[in-house]
């Protein structure tokens, strides 16, 4: 099982369309704002690595969209370290919303690549106590 955090989130007015429903590209932002929050939980910043001289570039963004969020409804999002390796690292979303019941019902489903560059852009490896980090289990 690899390391995960989960987001609470709810959607706001501005990220609907007329019909009250959550813009399709709303759910990249979301999944981004989940993996900050699991970069944090690991005691690392996105802000620390880049002036370690590192970029996470993101190279494939996928979304499975299964229903609607809706305006002001309660979400939860799992992210979690799905696969991770010298160079490139993989996380996996899956957004809930949360019914008043407490029950929860799956919305959304995705996954981001990244690969590890230096400031020139160029591919590089992870540093070795990143690498430790994101391999957390």
């Amino acid at each position: 099982m690899s390391f995960s955090t989960e987001t609470e989130l709810r959607v706001r007015y501005a990220e609907t369309d007329a019909m009250a429903v959550a813009h399709h590209a709303n759910y990249p932002v979301w999944f981004e704002v989940g993996r900050t929050d699991l970069m944090h939980a690991l005691g690392v910043s996105y802000r620390e690595i880049e002036a370690r001289g590192y970029y996470l570039m993101l190279s494939d963004l996928q979304v499975r969209y299964r229903r609607a969020a809706r305006y002001d409804d309660r979400l939860s999002l799992t992210t979690r370290v799905a696969e991770v390796r010298s160079r490139t690292a993989k996380f996996a979303y899956e957004l809930r919303r949360v019914n008043p019941d407490g029950s929860r019902e799956l919305l959304a489903t995705g996954e981001t690549h990244h690969i590890a560059t230096d400031k020139t852009y160029r591919p590089a490896r992870f540093p070795d106590d990143l690498l430790a980090l994101l391999g957390r289990e």
